[in-house]
């Protein structure tokens, strides 16, 4: 499937128009049900395949984030073969108390995997709670930059970001 093919089958599949409330705290019109794309197989498939041609090269472990990024960074290590870690919002309660689970990320340079990015808030949050714990974050991809602000918001915090399609490439 071509990049173009892509862009236009998640787009058939997950976009959805109406009012939406967005974790930014802003209504929006236009939303991507992001869940459509990534229980779907074959597109998530095909996502991660596209992912292997836009990844940054120097990280040492990729970091899903809770709940869409899960799927996607699952995926892209078994492509890689790099491990991966799933970014829990707040560290558990209970048991190991931990933010993280998987690999050791102290000292390791992690490149963060999430699959809509707005204002990219939570991205920000999640990357400092990561580095105060040790971690190396630099880099950050998405399947979808909403184009609003996320990739600024996050250059100001030190994170690049790499998105494997705009909204505006999609609703091209």
């Amino acid at each position: 499937m071509t990049h173009k093919e892509l862009a236009k089958k998640i787009f058939e599949t997950s976009f959805l128009t109406g009012t939406f409330l967005l974790r930014s705290g802003k209504i929006s019109n236009e939303y991507f049900d992001k869940y459509l794309f990534e229980s779907n197989p074959v597109l998530l498939n095909e996502i991660s395949e596209h992912f292997l041609s836009i990844l940054p090269t120097d990280f040492d472990i990729l970091a899903g984030l809770e709940l869409g990024g899960i799927p996607i960074v699952t995926m892209i290590s078994q492509k890689t073969g790099k491990p991966c870690i799933f970014v829990r919002k707040k560290a558990k309660e209970y048991g190991t108390n931990k933010l993280a689970e998987g690999a050791d990320f102290q000292g390791k340079k992690l490149l963060l995997v999430e699959d809509v990015i707005t204002s990219g808030g939570q991205v920000i949050l999640s990357a400092d709670e990561l580095r105060q714990r040790g971690a190396i974050i630099q880099n950050a991809v998405c399947v979808i930059d909403r184009q609003s602000g996320g990739k600024e918001n996050l250059a100001k915090n030190n994170i690049e970001l790499f998105p494997l399609f705009t909204m505006s490439e999609l609703k091209e």
